[in-house]
């Protein structure tokens, strides 16, 4: 009985904690346009709270990488 209580609690308390987001990597971004453009869209639309998130930060690197990317293909590098 004493260890049911403290497994109880931890399983509530488990099951009660907020679900976090999948953390995307650059290249993952730079793979999938409409992710990009979707995590993209979210974190400029709520940059007070989302601006300094895992993904956001890699959105803004996945869209920089790309940008350079297509700069390099359109002066023929």
């Amino acid at each position: 009985m004493k260890r049911f209580l403290p497994v109880l609690a931890v399983l509530f308390l488990s099951a009660c904690s907020a679900q976090t987001e999948k953390v995307y990597t650059v290249d993952e971004l730079a793979a999938d346009d409409a992710l990009l453009t979707r995590i993209i869209g979210e974190c400029r639309n709520n940059p007070g709270e989302l601006g300094n998130s895992p993904n956001c930060r890699n959105a803004e690197a996945a869209d920089g990488k790309l940008r350079l990317e297509r700069m390099r293909k359109s002066l023929g590098g």
